[in-house]
């Protein structure tokens, strides 16, 4: 296993969320701590579903059964532990 950024998963990949942490100054700590409120915490299933036109913004994500859209600095902060 190892650990990236969400952000660095390829459509339809499934991993573990392993943390959230700050790796972009564009997101404060309230930004922060709302991804871990909607689910992103330690342990939970993710899986990265599609991405916006031409593989930007937003990443469309599930998370347990919700589906979220992240930006990609959004996706950047949540780390995953990914097998390839």
């Amino acid at each position: 296993m190892e650990i990236v950024s969400l952000d660095q998963l390829t459509d339809g990949a499934r991993a573990t969320v392993s943390g959230v942490c700050a790796v972009s100054p564009d997101l404060d700590a309230s930004q922060l701590r709302r991804l871990s409120e909607l689910g992103f915490i330690a342990g939970e299933t993710v899986q990265v579903l599609r991405r916006g036109p031409g593989g930007r913004d937003p990443i469309a994500v599930r998370v347990g059964d919700t589906l979220f859209a992240l930006r990609r600095v959004e996706a950047r902060c949540v780390e995953v532990e990914h097998s390839r």
